[in-house]
């Protein structure tokens, strides 16, 4: 039962209080308490398989381990796997299913796959299996999001983002000026992946074919290729086209470092377009002034499914 085993956790947290205090570092700004609490009792449960993370608690050290790190990364996974049904490659996927093994979740979200969906006459981005590349991929976002935020980020939002991506931005600023600089010969995405990482957050690429993309030009409609959106923590960093999935996503990559190049990064609450429609999104900009318009939204992670479902 769900409610004995975070009854367990509890009574051992009220028992170690300085464990306690430290693994509560460890939690993500839009994770809710129902997910928190299953990922705080896989990151208690597997500490014993990683015995430089418990000395490092033990010690009150931070968290710059290379253990740790990797505790935490598989946690997340498992996380997205249960909560937001993200699939990775079959040694992780047996990994996470093992660590994880006994952790009871209550009522957890039942997700529909590809063929589910197009059974039923819908259309949308297919949610696609990681690749090991620490990017997340998904097709539907915000089936983990309460009511509250059905319809579009909260007021609050910047704010509560600016923390994490003022951290991002300084980790991004070393990896860069360790690599040289910023230049077109960069793997962009495994810059961004492992800054993100190193801030215990996951990237989100969503892949749409350029096909399937309404609105443009007649002449256009039939060219092969891809677009990705990158996203992290729900903020839009980057758009990229590309001949394939991994074209796209070097370029999206791409865009998105490329905000990181000014003085500061700021979160801020902008208008774009989304299936047709005008919606306030959340969005990691520079300082630099901007002539166009925003590439159309290719997910929306401020709405639940059943919204969704209705504007199809």
């Amino acid at each position: 039962m769900a409610g004995d085993s975070e009854s367990i956790v509890s009574e051992y947290l009220d028992q170690n209080p300085q464990l306690a205090q430290w693994v509560e570092t460890f939690r993500g700004y839009c994770e809710s308490n129902k997910q928190w609490e299953a990922r705080k009792e896989f990151i208690l449960r597997n500490m014993e398989a990683f015995p430089s993370v418990q000395q490092e608690q033990q010690q009150g050290g931070s968290s710059n381990n290379s253990s740790l790190d990797r505790l935490l990364s598989l946690s997340m996974a498992w996380a997205n796997h249960v909560f937001l049904g993200c699939s990775y490659p079959a040694s992780v996927m047996d990994k996470i299913k093992e660590m994880g093994e006994g952790i009871a979740v209550q009522d957890p979200p039942v997700h529909k796959t590809t063929k589910e969906l197009l059974g039923k006459g819908k259309r949308g981005a297919s949610t696609r299996n990681g690749e090991g590349d620490g990017c997340v991929k998904r097709g539907k976002c915000g089936s983990a999001w309460s009511a509250s935020q059905k319809s579009g980020p909260t007021p609050q939002a910047p704010a509560e983002h600016q923390p994490f991506f003022n951290r991002l931005y300084k980790a991004v600023a070393w990896k860069l000026v360790s690599a040289g600089g910023f230049g077109p010969n960069l793997d962009h995405f495994e810059i961004l992946r492992s800054c993100v990482e190193s801030c215990k957050q996951t990237v989100t690429c969503v892949f749409v074919p350029l096909k399937d993309i309404a609105g443009l030009p007649a002449g256009r409609t039939q060219k092969e290729g891809h677009v990705c959106e990158i996203r992290c923590q729900t903020v839009y960093m980057g758009t990229g086209y590309g001949r394939d999935e991994a074209a796209s996503k070097a370029m999206a990559s791409k865009e998105a470092l490329k905000v990181f190049q000014g003085r500061k990064v700021t979160v801020k609450i902008c208008r774009r377009r989304y299936k047709g429609r005008d919606v306030e999104d959340l969005m990691l900009l520079d300082e630099q002034p901007r002539s166009q318009g925003f590439p159309p939204a290719l997910s929306y992670p401020f709405q639940d499914e059943q919204l969704e479902d209705a504007s199809l």
